[in-house]
């Protein structure tokens, strides 16, 4: 590692945690679903409908009575009337005999049938506006169900494109029921599943023959190589030259080894067992521990069980990856902390070193295949693909991976995969 890094950059800003809190996810029926807004326009539709039809019934029922306004009788002469009436007051006369004048009387007829006509009116308004709103209520209700079942087809194929996985393609919609435009759909992603399956086969098969048309003949340059060091009576400088061409023929089986398996792991997994990362990543400590001691690294564990549904062997190679990385690329007399626990939901793996400051910048790239931090270029450590391979193997496992750069120098990885 060399010295031209320049001071760290300010921190990053803390990523959200991993999963999401349930806090954080909106409840269903805030969330604007196709369902919730078909339901919407449905009911909305007839209430717009209900309130014109109220309208005109009103008015239809205004203009009748209108018409009716006269009153069909009034008084032409005669003695005063006696009239009694609860329900025109003005029509009862005043007095001993509570007797009326004719004129008196007609007036007040008149008055009381327009206020009669007026309450009428408005009784038929209040309960119009009442029995709306109970069909409103009723017409939203219904307008949920009719959208659910409408889009029952849409959540088929929604489950369905959720159980597919790349290794699995087996699963179809065929969906049954009428040749609309939700049957297209459905028989267009089943169509798309077959041309994806017939490709991911083509893929693998095309990894199988690159895995061994590129083994085979690394393995005999390998044997060639190793014969000829073999033989005491080659010169120094032959003896250099197939050293040289050993180590080159090294690095090449383990780009191959590498390209390899971050094709077989850059898909999601189908079979998966119980797999301790605790177990996992005291194997690698053990494993790894010579070499750290070999470049005076001090390497420590504070392993808790977090017990995972995945595949041990590429587990296995996450911790690996993380902790030879962590020790090679380190300074003298640094440290490496290796840890797992079990936090929100996840099994957590956490990798820490010490080394020189890393940018910010910088972090993103390191997960690229063949993209090293700059004091890495040219190095014969690695192929340039270990992250990338623990990206990919931590993808396939549903999981996520971050790293972060320490305020004394070097790198915290941290892997988050879902119990």
């Amino acid at each position: 590692m060399g010295s031209s890094f320049p001071p760290p950059a300010p921190k990053a800003p803390p990523k959200p945690t991993w999963p999401p809190r349930a806090s954080e996810i909106p409840p269903p029926w805030l969330r604007p679903t196709i369902r919730i807004r078909l339901t919407v326009l449905y009911g909305g539709m007839f209430l717009i409908a209900g309130v014109l039809l109220l309208l005109i019934i009103y008015l239809l029922a205004a203009q009748a009575l209108k018409e009716g306004d006269q009153v069909p009788y009034h008084l032409q002469a005669g003695s005063n009337v006696v009239v009694n009436s609860a329900a025109c007051p003005g029509l009862v006369g005043v007095g001993p005999g509570r007797a009326i004048d004719v004129n008196t009387f007609n007036s007040a007829l008149s008055s009381c049938m327009d206020q009669q006509r007026q309450v009428a009116l408005a009784d038929l308004l209040r309960r119009s506006l009442l029995a709306l709103l109970g069909l409103t209520v009723v017409a939203f209700a219904g307008g949920y169900l009719m959208a659910g079942r409408v889009l029952s087809p849409l959540g088929h194929i929604t489950r369905t494109a959720r159980q597919v996985v790349a290794i699995d393609l087996s699963r179809r919609i065929q969906l049954d029921g009428p040749d609309d435009e939700l049957k297209e759909l459905a028989d267009t992603f089943d169509d798309m599943l077959d041309r994806l399956a017939r490709s991911f086969e083509s893929q693998r098969r095309f990894v199988a023959n690159a895995s061994h048309e590129l083994r085979t003949p690394l393995a005999i340059n390998r044997t060639l190589l190793e014969v000829h060091l073999a033989d005491p009576g080659a010169s120094p400088d032959l003896q250099d030259l197939g050293k040289n061409l050993l180590a080159t023929n090294l690095r090449s089986e383990q780009l191959v080894e590498g390209l390899l398996l971050l094709a077989r792991s850059d898909n999601e997994l189908t079979e998966k067992k119980a797999v301790d990362l605790a177990e996992a990543a005291n194997q690698t400590v053990e494993q790894t521990r010579a070499e750290a001691q070999g470049k005076g690294v001090e390497l420590s564990a504070d392993l808790a069980p977090a017990v995972v549904q995945g595949s041990a062997v590429l587990l296995e190679r996450v911790t690996l990856n993380l902790v030879q990385n962590a020790v090679r690329y380190n300074e003298p007399d640094g440290w490496v902390r290796v840890a797992t626990a079990v936090r929100d939901g996840a099994a957590l793996l956490t990798v820490t070193n010490t080394g020189l400051p890393v940018p910010v910048e910088e972090l993103d790239n390191i997960f690229e295949p063949f993209r090293r931090l700059a004091e890495r270029t040219g190095s014969d450590k690695g192929a340039g693909l270990g992250l990338s391979i623990v990206r990919s193997v931590v993808r396939a496992h549903g999981g996520t991976i971050t790293a972060e750069s320490r305020s004394g120098g070097g790198l915290v990885m941290r892997v988050a995969i879902p119990l």
